[in-house]
């Protein structure tokens, strides 16, 4: 038996229940992990109400991004050995004291990364990378303008840009601006301000290379017109309210592009289920980010961590918009 946060029926996070579970069983290529530490993401609210792209079976335990440690793996899994530190990215069961995770989405973890640190790399970083390498194609120089740059994903956004040689423009809420300059992010920009001419100003007119927008909503329009020419939208998420529309002749006029990233669709989580032939592309990339962590360019923030019987305390620290970086449970 084991702890775990229980969804029964569509419900808001709050009413979740933590209860003693079965461990769940062993399957074809799986690999057993004994969890330290989980991501607390704002996602994960809309997943328990069954408002999210994709609805798991219930009952289930919520939670797509683990760390901990190998316990036993199946006898065809491509797995490290038991003992490795691992993170792994799920389809759900993350709030719990065990999981069985997909081989192909089990990765050792360099010696020195502590565990709640690492709780950023099944996710957060790699959607910030897959936008930033494989959607906007930028160059060494170039401006990158990053919306809740303070955020998880946003947070990454900053770093990884910094590590492909490029000039960031960061926006967040002021509480948060010493943690931008200190990751470093050339100009921070209050979140609650216009930043379409600071924008403008910072590059000389000439517009940034690519926008990495967290949140939508009214800033979306603001961002078009930053982009210089050729500049590439990067859409990750709506974490500021409504879903905006795109005025097809200001793409055509400026001669830029609107792009999404959807991270679930490498991992599996998107119809088809593709997982296995995403794998490599997915392991690349993890390999690229666990370098750049190692050369010192990553440097995953932690806000705060929370045992697994305060999994609404931590959640409020995310949909509070109080974190700066990963919030994490530690089962």
């Amino acid at each position: 038996m084991m702890r775990a946060v229980i969804c029964e029926s569509w419900r808001p996070f709050d009413a979740l229940e933590l209860k003693e579970v079965p461990a769940p069983p062993m399957r074809p290529r799986g690999v057993r992990i004994r969890i330290e530490a989980s991501g607390v993401s704002f996602a994960t609210q809309l997943v328990v109400e069954g408002k999210y792209q994709r609805r798991p079976p219930l009952p289930f335990i919520p939670g797509t991004e683990v760390v901990g440690t190998v316990v036993e793996a199946a006898p065809d899994a491509d797995a490290p050995p038991p003992g490795t530190r691992v993170f792994a990215v799920l389809d759900w069961g993350g709030y719990a004291e065990e999981v069985v995770a997909d081989d192909i989405h089990v990765i050792a973890i360099p010696e020195g990364l502590p565990a709640e640190a690492a709780v950023a790399f099944p996710i957060s970083y790699p959607t910030a990378g897959a936008g930033l390498l494989w959607r906007a194609h930028l160059s060494p120089g170039d401006w990158v303008l990053v919306h809740g740059a303070a955020g998880g994903v946003g947070l990454a956004g900053v770093e990884i840009a910094k590590a492909m040689g490029c000039r960031v423009i960061a926006r967040a809420g002021a509480a948060k601006h010493g943690l931008l300059r200190d990751r470093g992010a050339d100009v921070v920009l209050d979140s609650a301000a216009s930043f379409r001419d600071a924008a403008r100003d910072a590059t000389a007119g000439q517009g940034v290379a690519c926008v990495l927008d967290t949140i939508g909503g009214p800033a979306f329009d603001d961002s078009l017109r930053c982009l210089g020419d050729g500049g590439t939208l990067v859409v990750i998420g709506f974490a500021g309210g409504g879903i905006p529309t795109v005025a097809a002749n200001i793409l055509l006029l400026k001669n830029i592009a609107v792009a999404g990233v959807n991270w679930g669709t490498y991992v599996g989580w998107s119809p088809g289920d593709h997982r296995r032939a995403h794998a490599p592309r997915a392991r690349a990339l993890w390999s690229q980010l666990m370098g750049w962590w190692q050369a010192g360019a990553l440097k995953p923030e932690v806000h705060a961590g929370f045992p697994l019987d305060r999994f609404r305390e931590a959640m409020a620290e995310v949909s509070g918009r109080r974190s700066a970086g990963r919030v994490v449970l530690r089962p």
